[in-house]
């Protein structure tokens, strides 16, 4: 367990280096970028964010998880994934040129259908580069990841600035995107050792589409239904209304991307390997959420509260009107976590099914929800979130905190230190900063942040939280807690 342990820290170590210097880049690249362009622009790319979003869900359609849960998976396990994807990603490529100008025509964008028919190319790129990348998180080779992804995101942000600069509009966008995946795809095929030989498998393809079915028909809903937002806003608003709900949701994903992606994609392959061990799986289960929730949350808050000069300064008063957007979005995003880290119990225990059945009743009560809240309008569509996050967290821990013995409860309790914290720092950031309102944007931004950021971490240290103690000694004093 010390070793497992010790590379999973070191992984997640890696993971977090990686996360926090791509979102670096890319949160640099955003400021630089919503300032060159319009808010409809921005809106444009969010219209059709759901069917590349779509189109990588069935190209792997669950194989690659498969071949990360599989012990010891062989070159003919990986081969007939990289076959299978290739297949399907041209399939899927082809289906979405065809249906471009009909999907412009839904949206009333006749721009759309060839700025889908060149982005939708990522897919393709994805396709060559998975098994590539699989590879790599099932060793836990992060710092190879990341080698791979910072100069492929430099690459990219450096085309998109230079033809925003140039007047190219949204399709700088475009090209960011497409060349940071094919740049990104160039180093995943140097760093990795794993070579394809075409080889084909039909057993083992069933082998992988038995688990991966149920985990594809879940990402299939969750795609549809985590971009349905941007499909009612661009369909029944306008562009620019989508810009400022996309722009909004970038930057709440922000620390929710930094933290929680990065535990997740060391959470699957570590928890996968301590499956038959429900209580190393729940020990390990509660220190990564309690980790997250201690960063995540105020982290939030304190953007939620503060947000008028975070907009102001970042993006310009061009973008305030999307600050109750993001205000919104970010009380939503604070259980995001626990949400994924209780579907992961269910895939490592190979319960594709139940995680698929979960699915199903929680995206019929975010159809219900949307159809409600449109008549209420933009905004009843951004509180529908807040209250689905909550209901949703009630649906994702009923069978995981069956399998681990972590029911929803003993999961509250576990955070809600961090989680009072995290509120009662949210009221001096937000008392600070009116004091300051006749201040600039900067000033306010700054003496509000670090007045948070003092109260929420002196606090923590002197009332000794547990995720605060626990992330002292394994990432610096690397001492095994009980």
């Amino acid at each position: 367990m010390t070793s497992l342990r010790k590379t999973a820290v070191s992984g997640l170590k890696w993971t977090l280096v990686e996360r926090f210097s791509l979102q670096g880049i890319s949160f640099i690249a955003s400021i630089v970028l919503a300032r060159l362009l319009q808010p409809a622009e921005f809106g444009l790319i969010g219209m059709i964010t759901i069917f590349i979003s779509l189109g990588q869900t069935l190209m792997d359609a669950g194989l690659t998880s498969s071949l990360i849960r599989t012990h010891n998976p062989d070159k003919l396990d990986y081969s007939t994934v990289f076959v299978a994807n290739l297949v399907f990603s041209s399939v899927i490529y082809c289906l979405i040129f065809l249906s471009a100008p009909f999907i412009a025509r839904f949206y009333n964008q006749p721009l759309l259908t060839s700025i889908i028919r060149t982005l939708c190319l990522v897919i393709m790129i994805r396709a060559v580069t998975s098994i590539q990348y699989t590879h790599l998180v099932k060793s836990m080779a992060f710092r190879k990841l990341m080698m791979t992804q910072l100069p492929a995101n430099l690459a990219g942000v450096a085309a998109g600035i230079s033809m925003a600069y140039q007047g190219y509009g949204v399709w700088s966008l475009v090209f960011m995107q497409l060349i940071s995946g094919i740049f990104g795809g160039v180093f995943l095929w140097i760093s990795s050792r794993w070579r394809p030989s075409l080889l084909f498998s039909s057993e083992r393809f069933r082998h992988h589409v038995k688990y991966g079915m149920h985990l594809a028909g879940s990402g299939i809903l969750n795609t549809v239904f985590d971009n349905i937002y941007n499909v009612v806003i661009g369909r029944f608003y306008n562009a620019t209304q989508l810009g400022y709900y996309t722009r909004s949701l970038t930057l709440q994903q922000l620390p929710v991307t930094n933290v929680a992606a990065a535990v997740d994609k060391v959470a699957f392959p570590l928890f996968a390997s301590i499956q038959n061990d429900n209580e190393k799986l729940r020990s390990a289960y509660r220190q990564l959420m309690q980790q997250i929730i201690f960063w995540i949350a105020p982290a939030l808050i304190g953007m939620a509260v503060l947000a008028r000069p975070l907009f102001g300064l970042l993006f310009t008063d061009k973008w305030l009107p999307a600050v109750p957007y993001f205000q919104i979005l970010a009380v939503a995003g604070i259980l995001y976590p626990i949400h994924a880290y209780n579907l992961d119990i269910l895939k490592v225990k190979g319960r594709s099914d139940l995680f698929f059945k979960i699915e199903v009743i929680k995206k019929i009560i975010i159809g219900a929800g949307v159809l409600v809240s449109l008549s209420f309008g933009i905004y009843g569509l951004l509180f529908f979130q807040v209250l689905f996050s909550v209901i949703a967290l009630f649906i994702n821990s009923h069978y995981s905190g069956k399998f681990i013995g972590f029911p929803l409860l003993q999961q509250i309790k576990a955070i809600a230190g961090s989680l009072l914290l995290s509120i009662l720092m949210g009221c001096i950031c937000y008392f600070t900063e009116r004091l300051l309102q006749d201040q600039s944007y900067s000033i306010r931004l700054i003496c509000g942040s670090a007045a948070g950021a003092a109260f929420y971490l002196g606090i923590s240290l002197l009332t000794r939280q547990e995720a605060a103690y626990n992330f002292y000694h394994q990432f610096f004093k690397q001492k095994q807690l009980s």
